[in-house]
């Protein structure tokens, strides 16, 4: 597997077919101790032992093997050399890795699995290589088929995610009339790739009461036809805020259907620990509901709304940083800026070309004033709860350091307090920046695939200075700050090994290496959704590494991403995937013809 090219609402056979038709390897008991020695701990619960293959224990700053690893009861009770295993645990079941790579499980530190889920409702407008989008003329006539093809009658909502202007032939977005001309009865709202944004034709225009009088809220923009106030349904940032309500709303009914297949598509990664990057109340209730009827088959780690954070906090029944039947909330989501991509990423120095709906200086914009963040940032830390906050831009990191002073002052705590604060993407944070987040234990928590996906775009918007200095994973080693890489599906499809190969070899579509001096080694990379991603979730004690008395999350690899070609990472495939001690995806169980997919 090296990038999935089709969504899970495209190709639903692979991931229904694939998952948990193997047999668990183990026995459901926990061992009291993971580790004892005693005959009675060994022999009591069956065992699992692992070897013949590169057993890459993900500890410390350097790779180390080891020649086996035993679980047990869920948990790894042993790892180390081959015969004392087999001395120690006479009686497991061997499984011969046949020289393939055994990993910890890995671990998602920034996505949107509802968002991944609610796709499966829409159509997908990808450009290639995740969808066929590559001109607005595809788009509508992708529109028009799917209209027909799902016979949805007139006046029903139809909505679209993916599309990139930045990869459209026309290198433009699509307005309101291109919708018109080919879904004049439908109320339509197309979401952009970056998240940020998205466009409406007239019906969705109207249903949601946008017109020429309306004005453009705090924090966000409603495009207008040239010469006019008429809007061209275009809506950014905090301005489209109405449309994804009313999206979630409509597709909250299709939850329950696809949220089987959403954690398929996870697991078909080797991922045994996903996140919801943004998450209401509702949806919260919804996740726990699933968790506690016993329908995880990965954890799933949330981060609430900021939008709830006042009603969550005054919630006594609201649990935090505590795992629930696999599904735990572990902080606050808040939102700084916007996409560098979509030229809304709030920067320190302007954008060197043109930005839609704005004239002059146009730096971008944040999301909130400073005064709302200070605010949130002083209930979040008085609270003791985790906040996770989304920036890219410097101008926007700026911001979340003074805030992070700010709040730190009022609340009488020390600026290094180890509260784990994540800038989530942090792309072009400036090196005194770097040196903030390492003096006050921030967690950045990057997002190398934009070298590949926007690389050429970011150089041309940006410069290549900014554009070079992209996601800093090698910096960041350097300096021993912690640090985590993510893919923000759904913005970019989830596959780790692809985050991998962007983040060490960090070549844009144009073949250009965006930043060679920022390029990291595989291991690094790998510590950024292993070890480090377990750290950002307070999770360094049972999660991340092998580690006898963690808990048996591991991946199988077919190939090993410390000795391969670096350009051929993102070709390793994953071949196993087990949670704790069972597994939950094998790919010998996929036909050929869906594996091709």
């Amino acid at each position: 597997m090296t990038i999935i090219t089709t969504r899970p609402s495209i190709n639903k056979t692979l991931l229904t077919t694939a998952v948990l038709t193997a047999m668990s390897l183990t026995g459901c008991q926990t061992l009291t101790d993971a580790g004892e020695s005693s005959n009675t701990a060994v022999n009591s619960t069956p065992a699992t032992l692992y070897y013949n293959g590169d057993i890459i224990t993900m500890e410390g700053n350097a790779p180390e093997q080891v020649e086996a690893l035993v679980e047990q009861g869920g948990k790894i009770a042993y790892v180390g050399s081959l015969q004392a295993a087999s001395d120690k645990y006479k009686h497991a079941a061997k499984i011969n890795l046949n020289k393939q790579t055994l990993l910890p499980g890995f671990i998602d530190p920034h996505s949107h699995f509802g968002m991944v889920s609610n796709t499966m409702g829409q159509v997908n407008l990808n450009p290639p290589p995740i969808g066929d989008t590559s001109s607005i003329s595809d788009m509508m006539q992708t529109l028009k088929d799917y209209k027909a093809e799902n016979d949805i009658a007139d006046g029903e909502w139809i909505f679209g995610y993916g599309y990139d202007e930045t990869q459209l032939k026309e290198g433009r977005h699509p307005t309101k009339s291109d919708i018109d001309k080919v879904l004049p009865n439908n109320p339509v709202y197309l979401q952009h790739t970056s998240g940020h944004m998205g466009v409406a034709n007239s019906a969705g225009l109207k249903a949601m009461k946008v017109t020429a009088k309306t004005k453009n809220p705090d924090g966000g923009i409603i495009d207008r036809v040239k010469g006019s106030k008429e809007p061209n349904g275009l809506v950014q940032e905090t301005a489209m805020y109405p449309f994804v309500r009313n999206m979630l709303t409509v597709l909250t009914p299709k939850q329950a259907e696809f949220f089987d297949q959403t954690q398929d598509y996870y697991a078909a990664y080797g991922i045994t620990t996903a996140q919801d990057g943004s998450t209401t109340r509702d949806a919260i209730k919804f996740f726990q509901s699933q968790a506690d009827a016993g329908k995880l088959k990965i954890d799933l780690v949330s981060l609430a709304g900021v939008s709830d954070l006042e009603e969550n906090l005054a919630d006594k029944d609201f649990k935090w940083k505590t795992y629930q039947n696999g599904f735990k909330v572990q902080g606050t989501k808040i939102v700084a800026d916007g996409s560098p991509q979509g030229k809304t990423a709030y920067f320190s120095q302007p954008y060197l070309t043109k930005v839609p709906g704005c004239d002059k200086d146009c730096k971008g914009l944040p999301s909130i004033t400073q005064d709302e963040l200070n605010k949130m940032f002083v209930m979040g830390y008085a609270n003791d709860n985790q906040l996770f906050i989304h920036n890219n831009g410097d101008g926007a990191t700026d911001m979340i350091l003074a805030a992070h002073k700010y709040a730190s002052e009022k609340t009488g705590q020390a600026l290094d307090k180890d509260r784990r604060t994540v800038p989530v993407h942090a792309q072009f944070a400036r090196q005194d920046q770097l040196d903030d987040f390492k003096k006050y234990k921030m967690l950045p928590s990057f997002f190398t695939n934009h070298t590949y996906f926007w690389g050429d775009v970011h150089v041309k918007n940006l410069g290549k200075d900014r554009a070079y200095r992209s996601s800093p994973l090698a910096t960041a080693d350097k300096m021993g700050l912690r640090y985590t890489n993510h893919s923000d599906d759904t913005v970019t499809p989830i596959d780790p090994m692809f985050g991998v190969w962007s983040a060490v070899n960090r070549v844009s579509r144009s073949g250009q290496v965006i930043g060679p001096d920022e390029r990291a080694t595989p291991y690094q990379a790998l510590k950024a959704i292993t070890s480090n991603a377990a750290y950002e979730y307070f999770e360094e004690d049972s999660k991340g590494t092998l580690t006898t008395g963690k808990r048996a999350d591991l991946v199988i690899l077919d190939k090993n991403p410390l000795t391969v070609v670096p350009t051929a990472i993102k070709g390793i495939n994953v071949m196993k995937t087990i949670k704790d001690g069972k597994v939950i995806f094998d790919s010998t169980n996929i036909s050929a013809s869906d594996a091709a997919k």
